[in-house]
């Protein structure tokens, strides 16, 4: 069984300090935790020649999935959260979350600020294999850049998924953590400062989201707690309502849920993003049911492959 790993930003930073001070970039190894072919680590190289290397972790399947989930974390990016979400998915259905630029075992050591470059670095994630479609989703501050990426790579995005998406103003709990990240930049732990950094310089980049928003052709799915004292429930709703897109964005009140819906229940997270997925059309041909003995009036048999 997984051993709790910390929750909430206060845990989770708790959490940076001591892995900078070990040297790791998990706080939690996935492989203590899973085998192989539940959860496995990997890297991948940048797009956009940018000379990087990011860390992801994602579920090995042996034959495509139908879909593919893959997503953009927030701040801090660290991958290893999602690591049950991951372990509990059907076979049916595949998964990627990567640390993002500048965090855990992701290149560069540096804060990469501008979400156009992070969007341009995490595009080979959205390479597909034959016959399979891709969800995006976009947690939090990766909502903006998950825009992004949907928009700058047409036809590889079936659906978009904004998850407790950050759209540049705090909820209460989030506007003090910044102000004392701020006062400590120079101490905290290099996650924790690029957290900081990415959150304060966000809001004069979201104009590139909400135009890259407005002419997305995929259909989007604004999810988000009604207890989210980090990113305000008042702004997705605001979002929803006040961007005119190719097609209605479809919204997702959830009871009860704050900022961190992937620290819940696995099953749960996997039952909201489910339902961002289509359903499965299937359409069978059924010979039609006669009334007794009209075939053989009519001069019409029942072909033997075909059941009423």
């Amino acid at each position: 069984m997984a051993r709790r790993r910390p929750k909430g930003v206060l845990e989770i930073t708790w959490a940076v300090a001591e892995s900078a001070a070990w040297g790791r970039t998990e706080h939690v190894p996935v492989t203590d935790d899973y085998p192989d072919h539940v959860v496995r680590r990997t890297t991948f190289s940048a797009g956009g020649d940018l000379g990087w290397r990011l860390s992801a972790i994602e579920s090995p399947r042996a034959k495509p999935a139908p879909w593919k989930i893959v997503v953009v974390t927030g701040a801090p990016s660290w991958a290893e959260y999602w690591a049950p979400a991951i372990a509990a998915l059907p076979q049916d259905r595949e998964m990627v979350v990567v640390d993002r630029p500048g965090y855990a075992g992701s290149e560069p050591v540096e804060y990469v600020g501008d979400i156009r470059q992070q969007a341009l670095a995490l595009s080979p994630l959205l390479q597909a294999r034959p016959g399979q479609k891709i969800l995006l989703v976009g947690q939090s501050y990766g909502a903006a850049i998950a825009t992004l990426m949907a928009a700058s790579n047409p036809g590889k995005v079936a659906g978009l998924v904004l998850l407790s998406g950050y759209y540049g103003q705090p909820g209460p709990t989030a506007e003090w953590l910044l102000k004392v990240g701020a006062r400590m930049l120079k101490i905290i732990p290099r996650d924790v400062r690029h957290a900081v950094l990415e959150v304060t310089n966000q809001p004069d980049q979201l104009h590139g989201m909400h135009t890259a928003l407005r002419n997305l052709k995929v259909p989007v799915h604004v999810v988000h707690g009604d207890q989210d004292d980090f990113a305000p429930i008042e702004l997705a709703e605001k979002l929803v309502a006040e961007t005119r897109t190719r097609r209605p964005m479809r919204f997702e009140r959830v009871a009860g849920a704050n900022h961190f819906l992937n620290d819940g229940p696995a099953e749960d997270l996997l039952a909201t993003l489910e339902g961002c997925i289509p359903p499965r059309w299937e359409f069978r041909l059924r010979w039609p049911k006669w009334p007794a003995g009209w075939p053989k009036r009519l001069g019409l048999s029942k072909p033997a492959s075909l059941h009423a």
